[in-house]
């Protein structure tokens, strides 16, 4: 292993006279920087206020007595969270270890207090309980799609009581996320057939939706769709995390509907005309045929697409949502904690780059398994 590693370091960073000095430049600098940042977290910065702050960060607003609701909600998103892993790869037991990591280290924050790492460990079962479902039983997956849409409702009513308008934190990015990620896939899938529709009227209506959408930015269509839905239709009385999230599925769908197409032209023009020459029907050749070997090419597009959506989610602000990034910006509006600025945008750059990590992360399994798949 010492010599697999001597004869990798001599060809990728002294191989030639360039690449040496650019590795005494870097190394040394970013080992000098590694060490500075590890010497400031470990002595001079004050965590305590991630852990005072912590309800805020993680459920925004939502009232204290109400936590329970927050933490049963985030218990069912991460069983389907667990159960679409499942269905990808297999659960493995340093991928429980891993996890287990969560509830102790909350433990260590809370200086032992076990009430929030009883809640971690809660929703650490529950996404490998999902995740070994799946796993290791297949037949559980033709239920993942009305579990699933089963486990929204139930998140939704539970979090509703105490009111809509007061989720927040990162729950609050998260269902963003999974929800828009979740809706734009069927109608960008639309959208990027009837940009390809035969007829013109269909054809020219679903271009114009994808051009004008992806010619605007996106804080602009959630402003728009947050004032003109009461105008338009105010019997609906819709919340206003509801209109965000038709905001951001409104404008994300347009940007799969482009990954789709890309992928619908790269399936070889043969196959849909052997099929056809089969007398299989249009609707069968494209979901049989087409639309599989399309996502297959796409999956890393619309993986950075739900990246895209996690990243943009703090853009809600600006219809008084409190979202991950907006709770840390309440802590620090805080005179008492006007001086720890760099600990708490270091705790959200932390778990931005994790989550953004997990997801990326799954998306190469999930690439390796279409991959083995299409074999």
């Amino acid at each position: 292993m010492i010599a697999t590693s001597i004869k990798w370091t001599r060809h990728n960073l002294f191989g030639k006279p360039f690449d040496v000095a650019l590795s005494l430049l870097v190394i040394p600098g970013a080992l000098w920087l590694a060490y500075s940042i590890l010497d400031w977290a470990l002595t001079t910065a004050r965590w305590d206020i991630i852990v005072q702050s912590l309800r805020v960060l993680m459920i925004g607003v939502f009232p204290a007595d109400q936590a329970w609701r927050a933490w049963t909600a985030s218990a069912i998103i991460a069983a389907i969270l667990g159960a679409g892993l499942g269905c990808v790869f297999s659960f493995k037991p340093h991928h429980g270890l891993v996890l287990a990591l969560v509830p102790l280290l909350m433990l260590i924050a809370d200086h032992g207090d076990p009430q929030n790492a009883l809640s971690a460990a809660g929703v650490v079962a529950a996404t490998s309980l999902g995740w070994v479902l799946t796993s290791y039983l297949p037949l559980s997956r033709k239920a993942m799609p009305a579990a699933a849409f089963t486990g929204f409702i139930v998140v939704v009513a539970v979090m509703a009581p105490p009111g809509v308008g007061l989720w927040g934190g990162l729950l609050l990015s998260v269902l963003i996320t999974l929800v828009t990620s979740v809706l734009s896939l069927p109608i960008g899938i639309l959208l990027a057939f009837g940009r390809q529709s035969r007829l013109s009227s269909l054809r020219i209506i679903c271009t114009w939706y994808i051009e004008v959408m992806r010619s605007v930015p996106l804080i602009l269509v959630v402003y728009w769709i947050w004032i003109l839905m009461p105008v338009l239709a105010p019997q609906w009385g819709l919340a206003d995390v509801a209109r965000g999230m038709i905001g951001f599925t409104i404008f994300y769908s347009a940007y799969v509907a482009e990954y789709v197409r890309s992928g619908l032209q790269a399936v070889p023009r043969a196959q849909t005309e052997a099929a056809r020459s089969l007398g299989i029907s249009e609707f069968d050749i494209n979901r049989s045929i087409v639309l599989p070997q399309a996502l297959r090419v796409v999956v890393a597009p619309l993986v950075g697409n739900v990246l895209d959506i996690f990243n943009s989610a703090p853009l809600v602000f600006i219809i008084g949502l409190t979202d991950f990034l907006r709770a840390g910006q309440m802590i620090l509006a805080n005179p008492q904690y006007g001086d720890r600025t760099f600990e708490v945008l270091s705790f959200l750059l932390v778990t931005y780059f994790l989550v953004g990590s997990m997801i990326t992360y799954a998306a190469r399994k999930l690439e390796d398994h279409m991959a083995t798949s299409a074999r």
